[in-house]
């Protein structure tokens, strides 16, 4: 049984978002619902009626109402939302024009700035003018190769405010990777910047974007924002004009461009290790309605907070982000990295800002305790409501991390979803409890289940994720995909009809959650399956162990679990670390869970959102190619997998 860690207070309960929407429902329908999961049950046996409350509760700004909430909530893919309405996200995202604070941005080498409402609602009228002189349409598509900054914001709304479908990479892509991506769409117009800090180094990108244009010819222009420098020297891009020579000085009213509730508005990438990533097509009112949902009520945002997520825009955690404008609240935006100029920066930022909702990845947090940060007791924290984590299952340790050194009094959301959603599966509940190592709930609306290998639900045992209704957030269709047969390969190939996720989870009589990752890498050794994060768990406990990679080899007839370890400065991989790990994973987890081989490797290999690839790791043992290494954040760490002798002995 899992550790009760907090319940929120009957004070938070009353006044939050959630219970609000609990009362709407209880007055519309009638009903009588006072828990969470009253309320949840409902919201996904009355898919079409918790649709229509989500976009009257959360007053969509549109021009035209639906004249259908959805055509048949068990159709999918090819279930058709809202059909005949007619709304514009970006109009959404800037219904707020006062002098709150919309924007602040820290960066590694700049000042915080700040952006009220009214001043963001300026800077994206004169944006949106000019990408209609230059003759813009609804469908065109805008791109950014650019950092974590308000001028990115700016881009994709001001596109948005036209129709135009946004898409970002950010700027520690490598032209390859960049050419998979927007080689795939033929962008109009790029919007870019001279270069970027990481770790203190500026690195310039001006002479990545010639290769880049010399292979998406479809692209008219490069709108170069200075960062780096305030006057960059633009002579070697091809097409580029500064940003304040594109801008033009309108003063007046944005023109929001009206246009049908699944008209598209992101299209985001798959990881592509294993070929070019898949372009997923996400539609504009499905993205709004959910992001709304999980952003007001979920995460309890509203006017007067102010939430940080750790994030590159690259990674769909930006587009979320980005969405809380849309209930009022202050977005903070960082560009840099977490742990530079040291591991406390992010705290400093969250102090000085008074940041009311912090997210970040399980990663970090686990990399705070490793450095002995203590945040809760060097600054002042007290505006702090929400920790929220996603990217990777956060260990029952990290919770513990979490209520001994940031806050005592906070929700700890651990999330997750995905950028095939735009959103996630489970969130966090701000009127109910906290475990150990739990996700608080799914989400609502999302009819998420665990399968057994023969399809069915089981509770309290692992299964494979599925969804077995439609959302509005699916995919629209995937780019070049014209008879929808990637699409359908990528989440309906297993079981028909029924969307497969992909990961490996257990879903509690509580309505708790546990992710033991991705169900592509489960393990399998004699039979019996195990998730990578069970063992992941256990080696993160280990003062000496940095990072970790676990995968199943095949041996004899069977699969043998087989451990890579990167360890800390000052420590080997010898035999007596080895039988330290074994002796931890046999007492925390099972006998099945040892590693039957553990070797130590210099690195770890990660996509460039940071996710771990067992996948490609295991494609290197097999001898296979790994195709598309651009999408590696380190691609060199795979050779380390090449050839290990300790992988042909017993």
């Amino acid at each position: 049984m899992s550790e009760l860690l907090w319940q929120p207070s009957q004070e938070r309960i009353n006044r939050s978002n959630m219970t609000r929407f609990m009362e709407f429902v209880n007055e519309r329908m009638g009903t009588g619902f006072s828990e969470y999961a009253e309320l949840y049950d409902w919201s996904v046996h009355n898919i079409p009626d918790f649709w229509a409350a989500i976009w009257d509760f959360m007053d969509v700004i549109h021009s035209r109402g639906s004249d259908q909430v959805v055509d048949d909530a068990y159709k999918m893919p090819g279930a058709t939302w809202f059909s005949g309405a007619k709304l514009n996200f970006a109009e959404n995202l800037l219904r707020y024009r006062d002098e709150e604070l919309a924007i602040i941005f820290w960066g590694e080498a700049s000042q915080p700035r700040h952006l009220t409402f009214s001043q963001l609602y300026s800077e994206v009228a004169r944006v949106a003018a000019s990408m209609r002189e230059m003759g813009i349409q609804p469908g065109d598509r805008v791109v950014g190769y650019m950092p974590n900054v308000p001028e990115t914001v700016i881009a994709m709304l001001a596109a948005s405010s036209l129709g135009a479908v946004w898409s970002s990479c950010s700027p520690d892509f490598g032209i390859q990777g960049v050419l998979d991506r927007f080689g795939q769409i033929q962008p109009r117009l790029l919007f870019t910047i001279d270069g970027y800090s990481f770790k203190g180094k500026h690195l310039d990108v001006r002479s990545r974007l010639g290769k880049i244009l010399e292979e998406i010819s479809s692209v008219e222009r490069v709108v170069m924002v200075p960062f780096l420098e305030s006057d960059p020297d633009i002579s070697s891009v091809p097409k580029a004009q500064h940003y304040e020579d594109f801008c033009t000085d309108y003063p007046g009213e944005i023109e929001f461009t009206k246009l049908p509730f699944e008209h598209p508005q992101y299209i985001m990438y798959s990881s592509g290790t294993t070929g070019k990533p898949k372009c997923m097509v996400h539609g504009a009112g499905g993205v709004l309605l959910n992001h709304l949902k999980e952003l007001a009520l979920h995460t309890d945002l509203g006017r007067g907070d102010r939430l940080f997520y750790f994030t590159t825009c690259g990674w769909m955690m930006w587009n979320w982000l980005v969405s809380a404008l849309a209930c009022g609240s202050t977005i903070v935006l960082y560009d840099g990295n977490p742990f530079y100029p040291d591991p406390e920066v992010l705290w400093r930022m969250a102090e000085q800002e008074k940041v009311t909702a912090f997210g970040t990845s399980a990663g970090y947090i686990t990399g705070l305790q490793n450095a002995g940060v203590k945040p809760g007791r060097d600054f002042d924290l007290s505006p702090l409501r929400t920790v929220m984590s996603t990217g990777s299952p956060l260990p029952a340790e990290g919770f513990e991390y979490v209520y001994s050194e940031i806050k005592r009094d906070v929700q700890l959301a651990s999330i997750a979803g995905g950028t095939d959603l735009i959103g996630c599966f489970f969130l966090g509940n701000p009127i109910g409890p906290v475990y150990a190592g739990e996700l608080q709930c799914r989400g609502l609306g999302m009819k998420v289940q665990a399968y057994d290998d023969q399809g069915n639900p089981v509770i309290n045992q692992k299964g494979e994720l599925v969804c077995t209704a439609a959302f509005p957030s699916m995919p629209l269709y995937f780019w070049d995909d014209p008879d929808g047969a990637k699409y359908r390969d990528a989440y309906f190939d297993v079981f028909p009809g029924i969307w497969r996720h992909g990961d490996f989870i257990e879903v509690n009589d509580r309505g708790g959650v546990v992710i033991y990752g991705r169900s592509d890498a489960t393990l399998n050794p004699g039979g019996v399956r195990i998730g990578t994060a069970e063992i992941y768990r256990q080696v993160d406990l280990l003062d000496e162990v940095e990072d970790s990679l676990v995968v199943g080899q095949d041996w004899g007839n069977d699969q043998r679990v087989v451990l890579f370890v990167k360890p800390n400065p000052g420590y080997q991989v010898d035999d007596e670390l080895r039988q330290r790990i074994k002796k931890t994973v046999r007492e925390n987890a099972s006998p099945r869970h040892v590693p039957a081989k553990i070797i130590q490797v210099p690195d770890i290999p990660y996509t460039l959102n940071m996710k771990k690839v067992e996948l490609a790791v295991k494609r290197t043992l097999q001898g296979q190619e790994v195709k598309n290494k651009d999408a590696l954040r380190n691609p060199e760490s795979l050779q380390y997998f090449e050839d290990i002798p300790e992988l042909q002995q017993e």
